[in-house]
């Protein structure tokens, strides 16, 4: 059983929709494109650079999957491996590439992905693909969030939890800090939901 892990940078009051730049999502006349920014430094890029390196294949929305084709096969130092590895891609309109190992997955997208995650290979990485990770919640698909928690409220845009998910517990497996309070925040799935008092 392969794992799908679920990796987002994401504001304090959840917000996901363009972290990277001003032009990646202006959709809803979203204005913050690039909110990550200020707040990148060596730490973080260390940090970051340790999660990429790990054994993956990719699962992508079509934006995402679009704004990672025109960018990653000519910078590939960057992220070592990312050419070759498979790239499961979730589109309406596309199906085709000229980046390598693409694959694209049309009809009932749930189970086909119930199908992909049964067999064998490396964890299943989730970048960005807003509409796809709220599909991806509500049928309990994701095994582990891997969260970038950045310092600063956005008020609008996107949100990671923002259309419900299905119930559940996490446990923290992995947590740092950076200097500027970006908190790195890796949960993975621990069963259902306990209730209780408390004193």
């Amino acid at each position: 059983m392969r794992k799908l892990l679920v990796l987002e940078f994401i504001s304090l009051d959840g917000v996901m929709q363009a972290p990277g730049g001003p032009e990646e999502d202006t959709s809803g006349g979203f204005e913050f494109g690039g909110w990550t920014a200020p707040y990148f430094d060596d730490f973080a890029g260390k940090a970051m650079g340790e999660q990429m390196k790990q054994p993956f294949s990719l699962l992508l929305g079509r934006k995402t999957f679009d704004i990672f084709a025109s960018y990653w096969p000519h910078h590939e130092e960057m992220w070592p491996g990312v050419n070759e590895v498979t790239k499961y891609v979730v589109s309406n309109t596309l199906s085709k590439s000229d980046w390598q190992n693409s694959v694209f997955l049309k009809g009932d997208i749930v189970e086909e992905l119930k199908k992909i995650k049964a067999g064998d290979g490396p964890p299943i990485q989730v970048y960005g693909s807003g509409n796809l990770v709220q599909t991806l919640m509500r049928n309990d698909l994701v095994d582990e969030f891997w969260l970038k928690i950045f310092p600063v409220t956005l008020g609008k845009g996107k949100r990671l939890f923002e259309s419900g998910t299905i119930p559940a517990a996490f446990t923290l497996i992995e947590s740092k800090v950076s200097p500027t309070g970006v908190i790195f925040a890796n949960y993975k799935r621990s069963g259902a939901v306990k209730t209780g008092s408390v004193g």
